[in-house]
């Protein structure tokens, strides 16, 4: 089974990209921004598809101790380039100084960031494994250092990276061992943290109000994920048909990005969605295989870091595109136009092979054992 479970991981990989392409063809067309040139965002992305597929194989082909070793790289990168994007120096799209414009390209820092807080967060809890319970090297130090970019994040106003690099942070910390007495109270004051600041932001706290009604604001702050169930609804189980979906035609806002999902659920039916969904969950299984079975806990550390970065955005922009939470900007991994987001998804999966490559196969029978000793945590089947 461990040898077989790189082969699953990288069949739903290859799924989830096939379609992503294929719906870019259907929805870059009538974006916005496409200024009439129908093939420029499927382009664009194939370019940062052949870019992101060579870091993946140079990430497989290194032992992914490379990134025990240049963490402190990474960290100091990214809030260099966080800092760029504020003003003077940032450019401001949609409200938020979240980009860096190199030539005709932009990508965002943030997404280095990720990569950057599964690094320092799997280094930091394997050299203090022995000290993963105390309060300052199991809790405090960590969150503080990684709070130093999510607060440059956050000044830029992206909230939903914010939470993503938190949450995914607090995952790392939860499997490596840290006490729950330190991890929930803060989970829960940083969601009513969140909470707040949204409110207090006209077009964050008219997207809470749409998400508690949705149909009174349809037309408003709710047109957005009105529009994608809309889509979803009328697709059916079979879906109009690739190419015939009638949301994309600028009645549904970023149908090429953040809402690509009901597009799909649209054109291609409920059947594709639910497989997209399942392409999703092998990763996820897999991927958890791949890091409990790794070689040390720095490993297994970094592989269930990686995991979670991509299980987190999937789960957030299904839950948002079909309304079961507030609407927040995510991309869709692997799916949605975006080539920052694609190569660092890339990459994840890339660490993922190489950590699988040097990996031991581990029996099911013995794998609770494997895990406790690699978290600090006992596990009860």
């Amino acid at each position: 089974m461990y040898r077989k479970s790189i082969y699953f991981l990288l069949v739903a990989v290859l799924a989830v990209l096939t379609v992503g392409l294929v719906m870019l063809s259907s929805t870059g067309a009538f974006a916005q921004d496409s200024n009439g040139d129908t093939s420029v965002f499927l382009r664009k992305q194939s370019m940062w598809l052949g870019i992101g597929l060579v870091g993946a194989t140079l990430a497989a082909m290194l032992d992914y101790n490379f990134w025990r070793k240049t963490w402190p790289i990474w960290m100091g990168l990214s809030i260099v380039l966080l800092i760029l994007c504020l003003p003077p120096f940032g450019t401001k799209i949609n409200g938020s100084y979240r980009w860096i414009r190199l030539g005709g390209f932009s990508f965002q820092p943030s997404e280095l960031a990720k990569l950057a807080t599964i690094t320092f967060a799997a280094f930091w809890f394997a050299k203090y494994e022995a000290e993963v319970n105390s309060f300052w090297k199991g809790f405090a130090i960590p969150i503080g250092i990684v709070g130093v970019m999510m607060g440059l994040i956050f000044v830029e106003t992206d909230i939903g990276a914010t939470l993503l690099i938190g949450a995914t942070l607090l995952s790392v910390m939860f499997i490596a061992g840290t006490r729950l007495r330190y991890l929930i109270p803060v989970a829960m004051l940083a969601l009513v943290a969140v909470f707040t600041v949204a409110n207090s932001m006209d077009e964050r706290a008219g997207r809470l109000l749409a998400f508690r009604d949705l149909e009174k604001y349809k037309e408003t702050d709710g047109l957005q994920q009105y529009a994608g169930l809309t889509a979803l609804g009328s697709g059916g189980v079979e879906g109009l048909g690739l190419g015939n979906g009638r949301q994309k035609l600028l009645y549904l806002p970023f149908a090429h990005t953040d809402f690509i999902f009901p597009v799909i659920g649209e054109e291609l039916g409920l059947r594709v969605t639910l497989l997209i969904v399942l392409a999703y969950v092998v990763i996820i299984l897999m991927g958890s295989f791949i890091a409990l079975c790794a070689r040390d806990r720095f490993g297994t550390l970094l592989g269930f870091g990686c995991v979670m970065l991509i299980a987190i955005q999937a789960v957030v922009n299904i839950g948002v595109t079909t309304a079961l939470l507030p609407n927040k900007g995510m991309p869709l991994p692997f799916v949605s136009y975006g080539g920052t987001n694609l190569c660092v998804c890339l990459l994840l999966i890339g660490i993922l092979i190489s950590i699988h490559r040097q990996g031991v196969a581990v029996s099911p029978v013995v794998m609770p054992r494997v895990l406790a000793a690699r978290t600090r945590r006992p596990i009860h089947l």
